[in-house]
């Protein structure tokens, strides 16, 4: 079963990866912070994918070495949040592959991140 979640919050992932992605606003309620860093893979506005684990957490790579990656990450730490970080401009389909991914290497629920509305965060 694929289960979506919506997180905001994630500070320090997502200070040391520096792929620029615009991600898509979404009003939902926020969820606690987990005592585990997330697993977060990018989709850029080009489809090219980043994990943020690795020596090169910037650098793209192909779909078979990100479910070669996550799998050997998810394996040494079970229970490891597992997010997708997708471009607002980036095709839904695309999204929904790079969270197949996830699920075949392991991920027993990939969830979503988004931002909040500008009209939301002054709140």
């Amino acid at each position: 079963m694929l289960v979506l979640l919506v997180i905001f919050m994630i500070t320090a992932p997502l200070l040391s990866q520096g792929v620029k992605v615009d991600l898509p606003r979404a009003s939902a309620e926020i969820l606690e912070a987990n005592s585990k860093d997330p697993l977060i893979a990018t989709v850029d506005a080009q489809g090219q994918l980043y994990l943020n684990i690795g020596e090169l957490p910037n650098q793209a790579i192909p779909p078979q070495l990100l479910v070669n990656r996550a799998a050997a990450y998810l394996q040494m730490r079970p229970g490891t949040p597992v997010l997708v970080r997708g471009d607002n401009n980036v095709g839904y389909g695309k999204v929904v592959h790079v969270m197949t991914l996830l699920q075949n290497a392991g991920a027993p629920s990939v969830g979503l991140m988004t931002d909040m509305p500008d009209n939301e965060k002054s709140l």
